[in-house]
C-alpha cells in the first residue's frame, strides 16, 4: 500500500481543531485545523507572519491557545509547558539547535533529567542510554564528546536523538535543513523516512519546494492565521501553492519614477561586490556563497529570499557587522574599500537599518533624541564633546525627515511604537547623508502607514544621487520600491529580475523551485 493509504485507513495521532489565538486585538491564529497521523510526514507552509510559529509554539506548550482543543488520540490535551508537551510525546526541534555546546552529548541528551540509582547519578545508566539513542539516529560517535566538537550535521541528528529521548511521536522539524549539505540533507531523510516507518508524524516546515516533495504527503498552508490550503503533495503544483501562500491580492503599485530614475543616473557602479561570503557562527558552513553584484547610483536594488537564504546575512555582511566572518571584495564608488566593523562603515558612507532594532538599531537606555543622533556623533562633535544644542537640532532634522512627532523626542526609546523605533532608527542615517543605505527587513512590525513613509523616504534619498540595497523576505514590497531584484537561494544568487517585470508570484516561485524546476516531475 502507499503512504497515502495508509494514512487513510488509520485514524489521526493528533488533531488540532479551530485553534484561535490573538496578541491583543490581534488575531494571529483563526480556526486553525490541522489532522496529522501516524507515520507521515506533513508539511506546513506559509510567507512570513502567516501564523506557522504560534501554532508551533502553541502545539509546543510554549504557549496556549485562546479557543480551539487538541487531541493525542481520542485524549484532549493541552500543553502547559514545553516539559509537559515532551511527556505528551510532543518535541519540537527548532531551526536554532537548543544544545549546550560546552556540555557532552549525554549531558545534552539528558539536560534536566538526570538517570539515578540508589539516589546517585548513575553516569554508566546515562552513558548506556545515550549510546542507545545515537545508534537510533545512526551516528557512530562517543557519548562523552562535547557537542561543540560536532558537526552541523551532526549536531542536527543529536538534537533528534534528543526528541527520541523523551519518547517522543510527535515530531516538529522547522527548517530542519537550512544549515545543512547535500550529504547531511541525505542522511536526516533517511531517518525521518525510518522513524515514521516506526509510527512517528512529522510536521515538517520548509520553504523548499525540493525537500517537500522528497518528503512529505501531504501539506497545509497558512495565511493571515487561518488555513488556505491543504493537499496531498503529489497533487499539487508550485503555482497552486504559490498563490494559496500570497492569495488574490492587488497587484503591488509600481513607483512609476522608476524607469526615468535609472535613465538618469550614472552607469558607473556605486557598488561593486565580487566573491563575498559570509561563514556561519563556530562552523565553516558559508550562510553567503561567492556572491557578486552591483549596484549604480540612484536605484534601489533588492535581496529577496526565503528563511536561511543568506540575503539578510549579505547585507549585514557589508555593513560590518559579523567582522571577519563576511569576506570578499568591495568597490565603493570605484574604490576598494576594507570594512571590517561598522565604524568602518559609517567612515565610508554606509548606513544600516537591521530586522532586529531592539538589538542591533537601538539604545534601550537614552531617548529617542540621542538615538536619533548615534550616526553622527563622531563627526558633529569635535574632541568627543556633545553640544547639546546642535545634538537637539540634528535629532529634530532626523524627525522632521521621517515625519516622527517632536514630542516623541523626549521619550525614552522603549516608550515608542514599534513604527515609531523604527523611524528613529531611518532618521540616524538620513541625517547622516549616506551614500549607499542597507536596509534587512525594514517594515517588520510596522503599520501599513509607517511603511508607505518609508518607501517615500527611500525614493527621496536615491533621488539626491544615494544607493539602496533591501534585504526582504516580503515579494511585494520588493516589486513595489527596487528596480532590480536579487534572488537568493542557500547563499547564492539564481537570478536577477528587473521588478517591472516582475511580480510577487514570480519571485516566490523562484526562491521556492530554484532547485527543481517545478514541485512535481
Amino acid at each position: 500500500m502507499t503512504q497515502d493509504v495508509l494514512i487513510s485507513l488509520s485514524a489521526p495521532l493528533l488533531r488540532m481543531d479551530r485553534i484561535t489565538k490573538r496578541f491583543g486585538q490581534v488575531a494571529v491564529l483563526s480556526d486553525v485545523s490541522l489532522e496529522l497521523f501516524p507515520g507521515e510526514v506533513h508539511a506546513l507552509l506559509g510567507c512570513n507572519g502567516a501564523g506557522k510559529s504560534t501554532l508551533l509554539k502553541i502545539l509546543g506548550g510554549v504557549f496556549p491557545c485562546d479557543s480551539g482543543a487538541m487531541f493525542i488520540g481520542e485524549k484532549s490535551v493541552t500543553p502547559r509547558s514545553p516539559a509537559h508537551a515532551n511527556r505528551l510525546g510532543i518535541a519540537v526541534i527548532h531551526q536554532e539547535l537548543s544544545l549546550v555546546p560546552s556540555l557532552s552529548i549525554t549531558e545534552n541528551l539528558l539536560l534536566g533529567r538526570p538517570m539515578t540509582r540508589w539516589g546517585f547519578v548513575s553516569r554508566r545508566k546515562e552513558r548506556d542510554f545515550a549510546l542507545e539513542r545515537l545508534v537510533e539516529v545512526g551516528l557512530d560517535l562517543d557519548p562523552d564528546k562535547l557537542v561543540e566538537e560536532l558537526t552541523l550535521g551532526e549536531k542536527q541528528l543529536v538534537e533528534i536523538a534528543k526528541a527520541l529521548g523523551v519518547g517522543a511521536k510527535i515530531l516538529v522539524m522547522d527548517e530542519p535543513t537550512s544549515a545543512l549539505t547535500g550529504p547531511s540533507v541525505d542522511r536526516l531523510f533517511d531517518l525521518v523516512r525510518s522513524l515514521c516507518a516506526r509510527g512517528v508524524a512529522v510536521v515538517y516546515v520548509s520553504h523548499r519546494m525540493e525537500e517537500i516533495s522528497r518528503l512529505a504527503q501531504r501539506l497545509t498552508v497558512l495565511r493571515d492565521g487561518r488555513v488556505v490550503g491543504q493537499a496531498h503533495v503529489r497533487d499539487t503544483r508550485l503555482d497552486e501553492i504559490v498563490t494559496w501562500m500570497l492569495g488574490s491580492r492587488t497587484p503591488a503599485k509600481i513607483d512609476e519614477s522608476r524607469s526615468e530614475r535609472v535613465k538618469g543616473v550614472e552607469e558607473a557602479e556605486l557598488l561593486e561586490v565580487r566573491d563575498f561570503s559570509v561563514l556561519a557562527e563556530r562552523s565553516s558552513r558559508k550562510l553567503v556563497d561567492g556572491v557578486s553584484l552591483g549596484l549604480r547610483a540612484g536605484e534601489i536594488a533588492g535581496c529577496f529570499g526565503l528563511s536561511g537564504s543568506g540575503s539578510s546575512d549579505l547585507v549585514a555582511g557589508l555593513f560590518g557587522v559579523l567582522g571577519s566572518r563576511a569576506s570578499g571584495f568591495v568597490k565603493l564608488g570605484g574604490e576598494n574599500v576594507q570594512i571590517e566593523n561598522p565604524r568602518d562603515s559609517a567612515a565610508h558612507g554606509l548606513g544600516f537599518v537591521p530586522a532586529d532594532r531592539k538589538t542591533m538599531g537601538i539604545v534601550p537606555l537614552l531617548s529617542s533624541a540621542h538615538n536619533a543622533t548615534l550616526a553622527v556623533l563622531s563627526t558633529k562633535s569635535p574632541w568627543g564633546v556633545i553640544h547639546h544644542g546642535r545634538d537637539r537640532q540634528m535629532a529634530e532634522d532626523a524627525a522632521r525627515q521621517t515625519r516622527l512627532a517632536p514630542e516623541a523626542l523626549d521619550k525614552s526609546i522603549v516608550e515608542l511604537s514599534g513604527g515609531n523605533q523604527q523611524k528613529v532608527v531611518l532618521g540616524k542615517w538620513l541625517i547622516s547623508e549616506p551614500r549607499l543605505l542597507l536596509l534587512d527587513d525594514p517594515t517588520r512590525g510596522v503599520d501599513v502607514g509607517a511603511k508607505s513613509e518609508m518607501y517615500d523616504h527611500l525614493r527621496a534619498l536615491v533621488a539626491r544621487g544615494a544607493g539602496v540595497l533591501v534585504a526582504s523576505s516580503d515579494a511585494e514590497e520588493l516589486v513595489e520600491i527596487c528596480d532590480r531584484i536579487f534572488v537568493f537561494v542557500r547563499g547564492k544568487i539564481v537570478a536577477t529580475v528587473r521588478a517591472q517585470e516582475c511580480t510577487a508570484e514570480r519571485l516566490l516561485s523562484l526562491a521556492m523551485g530554484a532547485e527543481v524546476r517545478e514541485a512535481r516531475p
